[in-house]
């Protein structure tokens, strides 16, 4: 497997040079020409390595190893958040540098997808013959709202059974429900004339600005903000939505400021931040509710807040539901996903156990995250990797990177785990 190591490190590198973003629709590119361009870079180099390659539409695309009855999933994405800010590296140079890979989609997930296909090159090399057909299948927009598989599924087969390489080791077995929500707060005599914050649902707001209607108070400073000309400016840490206690939300100090100056200002913090109503109580095996706000916008007497839920896989999404009524304010679902709960002796969450535990030597038991992958689009789905217990949280972040050791790790592990699944 090694000798695909240089292989697979310049893969990624050319693949995070993609800003593969969210980008304006059209009917050739429906999520921007840069993910149609990052996708044709990857079937393209599947084609290279001798694998059957289909596009379908720029929405999403396969590489088919195997020719079994019974089919098997691979599902990755080459989409990616935006940058955002406070970055030391070029988010989109794909550079080498102090033992790693740096850039936006080195983790979240063009890495873990170059890594699989390689260890389906290995496979394919050594002889081994498949038992299952096995499609890994590389969507377009998993960061925001499925759109790809929702195509995938109106023109393909979508196996029944598999993996997703965008989640943690050792295994993940359940996934948190996923509910964002947009929360519409009338707000007469607002204390601003401009507020706006935050880039996407599922990262932590790292930049909140707003005008206030009067002149600054001295004590915006005593608040955390910058005063740059008529303007209040709060810079925060960007993190992935389903963990916000990684990150620091812009949006807090400047609803912090005004919150002596109007009413529903602070009816907002109490709502979205202060959780009067208990959201955050919610809890099973999978963890406690989070809730983080991460956009907001001033507009036609509104304040729109934008709110990333992760609430636990056995609680009824109807309860979430009836806490939200609470706040009193109209509200519209922007995105949903039921949650994903597999048994832990489950055979796919075993088989997999057990090969992270051979390839790393260690004992472990299988997880629940907050996050959500594809996984959830199978039947039968599990969370494998590529991020280890106790690594620095980078997705979603500014300096995103992969470390040269664990592409190594991920092209072994991998190869192991495709062979005994399939």
């Amino acid at each position: 497997m090694i000798n695909y190591f240089e292989d697979a490190v310049k893969s990624i590198c050319e693949s995070v040079r993609f800003d593969s973003s969210l980008a304006k629709y059209s009917s050739k590119f429906p999520f921007g020409r840069g993910a149609a361009d990052c996708l044709a870079h990857f079937l393209a180099l599947a084609a290279d390595l001798g694998f059957e390659t289909h596009n379908y539409d720029n929405y999403i695309g396969e590489a088919v190893f195997g020719n079994g009855q019974e089919e098997f999933a691979i599902l990755a994405h080459l989409d990616v958040v935006p940058a955002g800010d406070g970055w030391t590296k070029d988010p989109f140079g794909g550079t080498v540098e102090n033992g790693c890979i740096w850039g936006r989609g080195t983790v979240d997930d063009k890495g873990p997808a170059i890594c699989c296909l390689y260890a389906l090159k290995a496979l394919k090399d050594k002889g081994f013959v498949p038992s299952k057909k096995i499609k890994l299948i590389v969507g377009c927009n998993e960061e925001n709202g499925w759109g790809c598989i929702e195509h995938y599924n109106e023109v393909a087969s979508m196996p029944k059974v598999g993996f997703s390489p965008d989640a943690d080791f050792p295994v993940i077995y359940a996934e948190k429900g996923i509910l964002q929500l947009r929360l519409h707060f009338p707000i007469p005599q607002a204390p601003f004339l401009h507020l706006e914050g935050g880039k996407q649902a599922n990262m932590v707001c790292d930049r909140c600005e707003a005008t206030p209607r009067s002149l600054i108070s001295a004590k915006a400073k005593e608040f955390g903000l910058t005063v740059q000309s008529k303007k209040i400016i709060s810079y925060g840490k960007s993190a992935h939505g389903s963990t916000p206690e990684l990150g620091i939300n812009a949006i807090l100090p400047v609803l912090r400021f005004f919150e002596g100056k109007n009413e529903v200002v602070a009816r907002i913090l109490d709502c979205v931040f202060n959780d009067v109503y208990g959201l955050k109580t919610l809890a099973d095996e999978t963890g406690n509710l989070t809730m983080s706000p991460n956009v907001i916008k001033y507009r036609k007497g509104q304040v729109l807040v934008l709110v990333d839920i992760r609430y636990p896989a056995t609680v009824p999404v109807e309860e979430v539901l009836s806490r939200v009524a609470q706040f009193g304010v109209k509200y519209e679902t922007v995105h949903f996903q039921r949650p994903l709960f597999h048994g832990k002796d489950s055979e796919p969450v075993q088989t997999l156990l057990k090969t992270f535990e051979e390839c790393t030597g260690k004992k472990a038991e299988p997880i629940a995250i907050g996050g959500g992958t594809y996984a959830r689009a199978l039947e039968c789905g599990v969370g494998f990797g590529p991020e280890m217990p106790g690594d620095e949280p980078v997705v979603h972040m500014a300096d995103e990177h992969i470390s040269l050791e664990r592409v190594k790790f991920l092209l072994e592990i991998y190869e192991k785990a495709i062979e005994r699944l399939t």
